[in-house]
């Protein structure tokens, strides 16, 4: 196939996969909000940081070390096959606290995150389960990362949509007619990923299959440089549970309960529209680090741009699609009918929203840098969008506007991400006039 269209497949099949994730963590919130109405989403808001530091980890291991092994496949190091077997064994070696910490101190730990009384009396049991799968959470964000570079994105797809169908249907089969509750739905999201490992291994009974299991214990300096290159997928990862972390504390401060609840809402919209865009970048980075570990630079950028393109038609309809619908959107997570809030939600997401005109750009950027191992800037760019500048955003406009700062606080810190970018950007692409396009790997 042509580089058109095998983008055209690749960014496609990584969208659906990706909205399938999310969407079944609208079925979560969906379903918790019925169950156990604004306490439920509040408990749910405040274990989402847990959550993206435990999905942030198996993607650091897993997407850094799939993109080693495809610059290195492309120019035949025998090395290449060494990072598959140390990406699993790393991944459930950094599982391990997260589940012992999951198995001894879940109610502590939810206190810490900001759950009093009431909401440690329903998430306890959530954030217990949650932690206690880490294993299966990490093993399948590897496992997945390298069948969709071993050029098999129809199967890393195909394992995303049906674990995230799985997790849907047990979360409605586990809380209501079992009436498991949030226990159930954790139960529900633990098991998830078992089934998308168990889908992603057909792809070794394939002859077009290229990875092997190597046996021993894998090199800590090639795990390390690999952690260097997917650092921005951990912090891409960690950026919505920081956000919400710090939000949840500033909202508690200004609107209560209600207020987090109705942010609880919007995060969780916006998790959709993150995934498309994390869609678009992960879909196109097998072809620029391909494109680059054969020294083909231009063809890299070209990827590059096309995948600027997609997320700046996909912002446009996102923004659209909100501002539009806000009000039935958000009445669907707002099962006790509260009018302040749907008051707070209807705002904060027109608001809140604004701030994704930046955002695609910014996540396809960061992985291009991360494709070419421009670890460096990658981790700038990442840092700057998922840590530094929301929390200073959110810290000070708070205090200047209160809610209306904190809604637009994201907007403020995603121009600011975009200026950083072009900056690097404008650095590493100088080259090509320099080569014309071309370079030798090292």
């Amino acid at each position: 196939m042509s580089i058109n269209e095998r983008y055209t497949r690749y960014v496609s099949q990584n969208i659906l996969g990706m909205l399938g994730l999310s969407f079944y963590i609208l079925a979560d919130t969906y379903f918790i909000s019925r169950a156990e109405g604004a306490g439920g989403i509040t408990a749910l808001n405040l274990v989402l940081p847990v959550f993206g530091l435990i999905n942030g980890l198996g993607a650091m291991t897993g997407v850094g070390s799939a993109i080693c092994y495809t610059i290195r496949k492309a120019v035949e190091d025998k090395k290449a096959d060494l990072y598959f077997s140390g990406a699993v064994f790393s991944a459930l070696l950094i599982s391990i606290p997260f589940v012992l910490g999951g198995l001894l101190f879940p109610s502590q730990i939810l206190a810490f995150l900001g759950g009093d009384e009431t909401i440690l009396a329903a998430g306890t049991s959530y954030i217990r389960t949650i932690m206690t799968f880490t294993p299966l959470f990490m093993t399948n964000a590897v496992v997945n990362a390298f069948v969709r570079n071993d050029r098999d994105p129809s199967l890393a797809m195909a394992a995303t949509l049906i674990s995230s169908l799985f997790n849907i249907a047990f979360d409605y089969i586990l809380m209501f007619p079992m009436k498991l509750g949030m226990l159930g739905a954790g139960i529900a999201t633990g098991c998830s990923p078992a089934v998308g490992i168990l889908i992603c291994c057909a792809h070794f009974f394939k002859e077009s299959n290229t990875l092997k299991f190597v046996r021993g214990f894998p090199s800590v300096r090639r795990f390390l440089y690999a952690c260097r290159v997917g650092v921005s997928a951990l912090i891409g990862e960690l950026s919505s549970g920081i956000t919400t972390a710090v939000f949840n504390i500033l909202i508690l401060r200004l609107a209560g309960n209600t207020g987090v609840a109705a942010y609880g809402i919007i995060a969780n919209i916006a998790l959709v529209s993150t995934s498309v865009f994390n869609g678009v970048s992960q879909g196109a980075q097998p072809l620029i680090s391909e494109s680059y570990g054969k020294g083909d630079v231009r063809s890299a950028v070209y990827v590059l741009s096309k995948s600027f393109f997609t997320v700046v038609l996909l912002s446009a309809a996102i923004l659209a699609c909100i501002h539009g619908f806000t009000g039935p959107i958000v009445e669907i997570f707002n099962c006790e009918h509260s009018a302040e809030l749907a008051a707070y939600a209807d705002k904060g997401a027109k608001l809140y929203f604004l701030g994704f005109l930046f955002a695609g750009i910014n996540i396809a950027g960061c992985g291009y840098l991360s494709a070419t191992e421009q670890a460096v800037s990658a981790f700038a760019c990442s840092l700057s969008r998922g840590v530094v500048t929301i929390v200073l955003c959110a810290v000070i406009m708070s205090g200047l506007f209160g809610m209306t700062g904190i809604w637009l606080s994201f907007l403020t810190s995603e121009i600011i991400t975009s200026v950083l970018m072009i900056i690097l950007m404008f650095r590493t692409l100088s080259s090509l006039f320099v080569t014309d396009g071309k370079r030798a790997y090292k």
